[in-house]
């Protein structure tokens, strides 16, 4: 035994079975513990990815909603705008209408004053005619009461005219 490392047969035997024990070892630890840790990583990596690649989407259907809020939102602001431009025109054409009937109502009240006045002025010319009637009625009356000459009758005649005024007759 001088020797510090012996080979022998004995010990490369053990050698050998010792390494087919941890070959097998290892194809079993393999099938038991390293193929399901690996497939259980798979699928938290395929998780993962999946989750990602679903935020990713989720992110784009947000950014894709956001802008079509915006185009409504503007769509809407133009819509407003010509909403509020329409009431307007309707209004202005409501105001003139409104003008237009207010001046044609005017002008019916003008026409019933004026036929009115008309009226009033024929009615006072039927009162004057009557009162020259009736002034005529009482000179012929005078003169008959008084039999005066024709000099008496024209004075008579005169002053019941002064009485009356120029302005009668003209009208």
């Amino acid at each position: 035994m001088d020797r510090l490392f012996g080979l022998d047969m004995q010990l490369i035997m053990d050698a050998l079975q010792f390494g087919a024990s941890v070959f097998v070892l290892f194809l079993l630890a393999s099938y038991l513990l390293f193929n399901p840790v690996r497939k259980m990583l798979k699928e938290r990596q395929d998780g993962i990815k999946k989750n990602i690649d679903d935020a990713n989407a989720d992110k784009e259907s947000a950014a894709e909603l956001k802008e079509q809020y915006e185009a409504k939102l503007k769509g809407i602001e133009k819509e407003a705008e010509q909403i509020l431009s329409e009431a307007r025109q309707k209004a202005l054409k409501n105001e003139a209408k409104m003008i237009d009937e207010a001046k044609e109502e005017a002008a019916r009240i003008i026409q019933r004053a004026n036929e009115e006045a008309e009226l009033e002025k024929k009615r006072a010319i039927d009162e004057v005619k009557q009162e020259m009637i009736a002034v005529a009625s009482m000179m012929a009356a005078k003169v008959v009461a008084a039999s005066i000459d024709t000099k008496i009758q024209d004075t008579l005649v005169d002053e019941t005219l002064k009485e009356m005024g120029d302005s009668t007759w003209l009208s």
